[in-house]
């Protein structure tokens, strides 16, 4: 049984990029069948255009309240036919309408050790708070701010400038992504 998934990206997609990379090489045992953005101008669309895979964009705000956007991308993902939702750089928290379509079956990766720096720019929390040892942390997905089941984690030392932390964060998460979800998604298939 090949896993079926759909990235949801706000962003430049460098995590989708690197699990399409890993999904054409054969080191992620699972199929992209869908890229969905909450942003119109996600550099991400453009990724999944050039790699063949659907996409699709929808904005919140064209939604009279959460609930009714979020049976919106319910109805999208059923399209698609999503066995998991990977959030990849996805800015917002996801609710109750697809907490319940996706039980555990939402993963999300986040830029630091969790419990440490959860929610926005976890990176720049990290470096204020002075820390030494930062790292990538993936996670499932519940009603909380980065608060679900941990899956795995690396750690990555801080090392010089704000941007050579983050390109060593980046490299983890590329790594560990692919390996957190191939080991879930294999556990799955056992089930």
């Amino acid at each position: 049984m090949t896993i079926r998934f759909a990235i949801f990206a706000s962003g430049s997609g460098s995590n989708a990029e690197a699990l399409y990379q890993a999904t054409v090489e054969g080191q992620l045992r699972g199929e992209i069948v869908g890229v969905f953005s909450d942003k119109e101008d996600a550099y991400v669309l453009e990724r999944a255009k050039k790699w063949g895979v659907p996409a699709a964009q929808l904005s919140p705000k064209a939604y009279a309240s959460k609930a009714d956007y979020e049976q919106a991308v319910l109805d999208q993902l059923r399209i698609w036919q999503v066995d998991f939702l990977v959030l990849a750089g996805y800015m917002r928290l996801i609710g109750p309408i697809l907490l319940s379509a996706f039980p555990n079956k939402i993963v999300n990766i986040h830029p630091s050790l969790l419990p440490a720096f959860p929610g926005k720019d976890a990176i720049g929390q990290a470096l204020a708070y002075g820390v030494q040892i930062t790292g990538v942390t993936v996670h499932l997905v519940d009603a909380g701010m980065d608060t679900g089941p941990i899956l795995a984690q690396r750690a990555v030392e801080v090392q010089g400038t704000r941007e050579q932390t983050e390109t060593f964060i980046h490299a983890a998460e590329h790594e560990l992504y692919k390996e957190a979800l191939d080991q879930l998604w294999n556990e799955e298939r056992i089930k």
